[in-house]
């Protein structure tokens, strides 16, 4: 008997062209020997908040497109390719720092039991090596990246700890500047690092901890970049010359990526991904501001709005504008500097075309379409990141000798 969604899959490659169809499979052959990495996936949050936090009370193994408001399930994964993925165990940055260190660790338990509820597909993995492996067999490839340095709560130990619980990146920042690098989306303090940013910076290069520039200001990617010994990575970020918003990244920033070596790995969000859906969200804030309306009350808020946005709906973000920016760093970065992180289930709202983690396909074959070399997808879909993933392994190799960092907020200086 066909399954459900096996069956929703067939019909719907009957619906697509045949050149479509070719391409596709074309993408998937490609994926069978190169892990499709993806940078940026909110699963664990969007579990805490609808679902208790218990990877039990949904059915990831099933296709949950018709049920729920999830973008991530088992099935979809498997359609889109994935081989690796980046788990972002997110805390909101209004926490205090104390508490956000607590629920980070809990959200990293919470990655732990998706694996743990679904072993003939998750594995964890925790270097380059281990996600060739997994993918290898026919696993996918479960990484860890914490949200926000706020999670670090000023303490390299606690930095420390939580590389040692599996955790492979950190965003310096989200949405709030902290106590010591500069946010794209908070007033600035340091320039970009303080000096106790730049000893994080310094630790987690110790450490082999991807140092992950998205939702951080363009004078803390700069800084930053100056500071790594090894490359760093935008593990959800987008091309601000295609849409000017500050989460994305600049082409100061870009043209400098071959240098670093590290990679831009190109996120799906709406308003980062369209100009007219970036409008958009600036003109709803400014209602909700002229309406002195409060924003952390989700419910009214939507209900008091909601003539508003009737009356001027979201534009429709495409596939089309996905590809435009995954074209764009490739044309100023380079196609070793570009590569995928969707935001899946940390977002409202998707492109029309890339509304679940099955996209990637699809995503490919236009690429290719528009004349990109199975070469050039490899590197794309997971041959970079595993590149930058091996050259922060060799650096942390490098500095085995090394005592760990004693320094704190207090006593970090710039050094000579």
């Amino acid at each position: 008997m066909i399954r459900p969604c096996l069956l929703a899959v067939s019909l719907l490659a009957l619906a697509l062209p045949a050149s479509a169809q070719e391409g596709e499979a074309d993408v998937r052959r490609i994926l069978e020997g190169t892990p499709l990495i993806d940078g940026h996936n909110d699963l664990p949050w969007a579990l805490r908040e609808g679902f208790g936090n218990d990877p039990h009370a949904v059915d990831l193994g099933t296709n949950l497109d018709a049920t729920t408001a999830l973008h991530t399930d088992i099935p979809r994964l498997r359609a889109g390719g994935v081989g690796g993925q980046f788990w972002s165990v997110y805390v909101p940055a209004t926490l205090a720092p104390t508490e956000a260190a607590r629920e980070t660790f809990e959200q990293i338990d919470t990655v732990r039991r998706i694996v743990a509820a679904h072993p003939d597909t998750f594995e964890l993995a925790t270097t380059a090596d281990d996600v060739v492996r997994i993918h290898g067999a026919g696993r996918i490839a479960s990484l860890i990246g914490i949200e926000g340095g706020y999670s670090i709560d000023d303490s390299l130990g606690l930095l420390r700890e939580f590389h040692q619980a599996g955790v492979r990146y950190m965003t310096l920042t989200h949405s709030k500047t902290t106590t010591w690098a500069d946010s794209a989306t908070d007033a600035p303090k340091w320039g970009g690092l303080s000096p106790f940013g730049e000893t994080v910076v310094r630790e987690m290069n110790r450490l082999g901890m991807l140092v992950d520039l998205s939702h951080v200001s363009e004078e803390t990617m700069l800084a930053a970049m100056r500071v790594s010994e090894a490359p760093v990575i935008f593990s959800h970020s987008s091309a601000r010359a295609v849409t000017n918003h500050t989460r994305n990244v600049p082409d100061s920033v870009l043209s400098q990526m071959a240098e670093d070596g590290g990679v831009v790995m190109v996120t799906f969000v709406p308003g980062f991904v369209s100009e007219a859906n970036r409008r958009w969200g600036i003109d709803v804030q400014a209602e909700i501001e002229r309406r002195g309306l409060d924003p952390s009350d989700m419910p009214a808020l939507e209900a008091a709005m909601k003539p508003w946005t009737d009356a001027h709906p979201r534009p429709n973000a495409t596939i089309d504008d996905v590809v435009a920016h995954i074209q764009h760093v490739r044309e100023v970065a380079g196609v070793d500097h570009v590569g995928l992180g969707g935001d899946f289930d940390g977002v409202s709202a998707l492109p029309t075309g890339v509304e679940g983690v099955d996209a990637y396909p699809r995503i490919l074959a236009a690429l290719m379409s528009a004349g990109w070399t199975e070469a050039d997808i490899r590197k794309l879909a997971g041959e970079n990141i595993l590149r930058v993933m091996r050259a922060a392994e060799a650096v942390a190799a490098s500095r085995a000798g090394e005592r760990p960092s004693l320094a704190t907020l207090a006593t970090a200086t710039m050094p000579d």
